[in-house]
């Protein structure tokens, strides 16, 4: 910050706190009355008694903060300015000339995003200390591979087992491995995406990452390498096709389609040449992938036939988790467009966005009531419509804080719950057809 403009804006705060090193070596600190000299970059501090004043031309600081207490959250409204500069003493008072000075406003900068501008100073005081940042193993993989997205997977797994079981056909133990080859396959596009995101630059120049966007930060934060991410991509991939083709083999050579269209459609997502993402299809894709691939997937493990039903109970689900992601590249919006990543958001204006929203979620709920009403899905999936209050409180929320990323962090929470309890409320309804 510029020290004229600390000090213009030194004037909304009641007082000034004075700090500086004492004679006996000791830091000294207090608050104490002030006046603004905008014109001459300076301040008048006092009256102070005469064991307060610093020794002549002594370096202090006068740090001017704010902050509001709120009960059961925290703290708002948080804000401050340090200035630093010669004391000059003239009998009980000092006049402070700015030399330099720092500050932050919460409500210009958000705390996040205020701490995300700020990671490179603090890997420059890791490599100053000859250390580096840590994290203790079972967190560190929770974040590098965003564990709580695997719902993407689970949720059209567990429709398509339904959709079977709902014929006449289940085995807990064939449910297991499509799990474990679904979410095997999830992580590695997970951690897959981090490293390519990395290489685009496009998550080192966000600067306003939120628990659901902007990657999981770990390479930007050097808690692990670039190549460590690769090799535990490939790891996860290597897993998911094993257990693919072990199912192939054994329950119908079929699935090796649907297991190749997977595992391109996850790779073309953001690697090159093809970044499907970069060119406003990342929605789609995911759509197809975590929607019919999965649910036909898991529908023909436990068959061995492929469904028209499966296929089309789960295009909800697929809009859905789209949607997902569709919320996700709002606060990421200025780092996309900065480095062309072209997502449907970035090509999109704020009013085209949000009315996509709506149609999409309105299309969802539509081809329930349209599959009930046509006998192709169960009466009871009927149920997903109790959601419908959500997506709608997203859709507000999202038009109210377009531009606010950690203000809009509530709804994009609720977005993934709304492809969490819908897709379950499927899964539900065809349980109900199966006991009633």
């Amino acid at each position: 910050m510029r020290a004229r403009e600390a000090v213009k804006r030194s004037q909304d705060y009641p007082h000034a706190v004075l700090s500086y090193v004492g004679s006996d070596g000791y830091p000294v600190s207090f608050a104490t009355h002030f006046k603004a000299d905008i014109e001459h970059s300076s301040f008048e501090v006092g009256p102070l008694s005469a064991e307060m004043l610093p020794s002549p031309g002594q370096q202090v600081n006068l740090t001017f903060s704010h902050i509001r207490p709120v009960q059961g959250i925290g703290y708002d409204e948080r804000r401050y300015i340090n200035v630093y500069g010669p004391a000059a003493v003239s009998d009980d008072r000092l006049t402070v000339r700015a030399e330099t000075a720092t500050g932050w406003d919460e409500k210009e900068t958000p705390f996040f995003e205020y701490c995300e501008r700020n990671v490179g100073r603090g890997l420059k005081y890791f490599e100053d200390v000859g250390s580096r940042p840590r994290l203790a193993a079972g967190w560190l993989f929770f974040i590098a591979t965003r564990l709580p997205f695997l719902t993407a997977t689970i949720i059209p797994v567990l429709l398509g087992a339904a959709v079977a079981a709902s014929h006449g056909f289940f085995s807990w133990g064939l449910l297991g491995l499509t799990l474990l080859g679904g979410s095997a396959l999830h992580l590695g596009l997970n951690v897959a995406n981090d490293v390519f995101d990395d290489m685009s630059g496009a998550d080192p120049t966000n600067v306003t990452p939120t628990p659901f966007s902007g990657g999981s930060r770990v390479i930007q934060y050097q808690l692990l390498s670039r190549r460590s991410m690769a090799m535990m991509s490939a790891l996860f991939y290597a897993v998911g096709i094993a257990v693919g083709i072990y199912l192939a083999e054994t329950r119908g050579s079929e699935l090796y389609i649907l297991g190749v269209a997977g595992i391109l459609v996850s790779v073309a997502y953001t690697a090159p040449p093809f970044r499907l993402v970069n060119r406003g299809l990342g929605e789609a894709a995911v759509g197809l992938g975590f929607g019919p691939i999965t649910t036909l997937g898991s529908y023909f493990v436990m068959a061995k036939e492929f469904s028209g039903e499966a296929l089309f109970a789960s295009l909800p689900v697929a809009i859905f988790i789209a949607l997902v992601l569709y919320m996700n590249e709002v606060p990421d919006k200025p780092a996309d467009s900065a480095v062309g990543k072209r997502t449907l958001v970035v090509r999109w204006s704020e009013e085209g966005v949000v009315r996509a929203f709506s149609v999409a979620a309105a299309t969802a709920y539509l081809i329930v009531a349209l599959g009930v009403t046509l006998r192709i899905l169960p009466i009871y999936t009927l149920g997903m419509l109790v959601t419908i209050p959500m997506a709608r409180s997203i859709v507000r929320d999202l038009n109210e804080h377009f531009d606010h990323p950690y203000e809009l962090m509530p709804a994009m929470q609720r977005n993934i719950g709304l492809h969490l309890f819908a897709g379950m409320l499927l899964v539900v309804g065809y349980v109900l057809e199966i006991l009633i």
